[in-house]
């Protein structure tokens, strides 16, 4: 097995004893920074971003705090080999492959969609990091998923190989604890800034990250609203999947929370024509706000987050006072095969 001790920190417990192993992977605490000058554009609530595109170089993003757990628990059960899941540009898999090869895991990534001629932006550091990649046409991962991750998983066994499958975005029970724990860092950065939000905002495409925060405001008494802007889908289905993640922690881990208090909501309506599509006013958002206040937005997740963030802070969704935090959950290797899409 791989050697890990120098990754380990102390678990986490629940409130009935439980212990939930954690690696140490993400570069923490990542900042939480003023967006002064839109703020003052806007007139309004003071803008932050939680820069969690900054928890490391290549391993930026939301995703490595989610698979300090993930992970933690594969290596727990034994496992050699890890089995996830995606599109093809998907910050999820780029993360697992290289968090795979620091950790001396095998990575197995299963892709939706064709290979292309040329590897670029995350699929490019796929291949860089190692993993042994499978794609599927569009039609047949959506319906067959479950299949072909338990099919591989099967076909290790036989090779006499212990895998562990992560699903998509690292969104499950497991996953929850990355941005539940996460919400014990914003209190501190809260603390520290002497500010007290009302609204914490992120993109929201598997569901983990908006539960794991919609949890962890209620388990470390941080008072806000947490806000999922939807990048796929629509808002009955996130409702759900956020929910049914929620159901699934508590009942894995016993944490004693009561889930009739958690405040799940979402800001529909900027999806634009399907997921990893954005129309041009979400690339003119990200360029402005790139040459405002030098923060780079992607156009799958963070760009259609922020512009709705936006939109709905002009309509006052957010009200007329109190602190503004947008969750900067990364993704910028996604800009680069969509650079033909700005308009310079």
């Amino acid at each position: 097995m791989p050697d890990t001790l120098n990754n380990a920190i102390p678990p986490v417990s629940g409130a009935t004893g439980i212990t939930v192993p954690r690696l140490k992977l993400a570069q923490l605490p990542t900042p939480l920074q003023p967006l002064d000058r839109l703020s003052s554009q806007l007139g309004g609530p003071r803008i932050w971003v939680k820069r969690d595109d900054l928890t490391g170089s290549v391993l930026s993003g939301n995703k490595v705090r989610k698979l300090e757990f993930n992970l933690a628990q594969a290596l727990a059960e034994g496992c050699d080999t890890i089995i996830s899941c995606g599109g093809i540009q998907s910050n999820h898999c780029r993360a697992t492959a290289l968090l795979c090869a620091q950790l001396g895991l095998k990575c197995h990534l299963v892709l939706r969609g064709s290979e292309p001629d040329v590897a670029d932006g995350n699929l490019l550091l796929d291949r860089l990091a190692g993993a042994e990649i499978s794609f599927y046409p569009a039609a047949k991962y959506q319906r067959e998923l479950e299949n072909i991750l338990h099919s591989l998983q099967a076909q290790y066994h036989q090779q006499a190989r212990k895998a562990f499958i992560i699903p998509t975005g690292a969104s499950d029970a497991i996953g929850v604890w990355g941005y539940v724990e996460a919400c014990v860092e914003l209190k501190q950065d809260f603390a520290e800034k002497g500010i007290s939000p009302r609204h914490i905002i992120c993109a929201t495409g598997s569901g983990g990250t908006q539960a794991g925060l919609s949890a962890g405001v209620l388990r470390h008494g941080v008072d806000a609203q947490v806000w999922g802007v939807n990048v796929c889908d629509d808002e009955a289905w996130f409702l759900n999947k956020v929910n049914c993640d929620l159901s699934d922690w508590e009942q894995r881990y016993r944490t004693g929370i009561n889930l009739d208090s958690i405040s799940v909501k979402v800001i529909d309506g900027y999806v634009g024509a399907g997921y990893a599509q954005a129309g041009p006013e979400i690339f003119n958002c990200m360029a402005d706000l790139a040459r405002l206040e030098g923060v780079v937005l992607d156009p799958v997740y963070t760009g259609k987050a922020f512009y709705g963030m936006l939109d709905q802070y002009k309509k006052g969704l957010f009200g007329d006072v109190g602190d503004i935090v947008f969750v900067h959950t990364g993704g910028v290797f996604g800009v680069f095969p969509q650079r033909e899409q700005f308009n310079f």
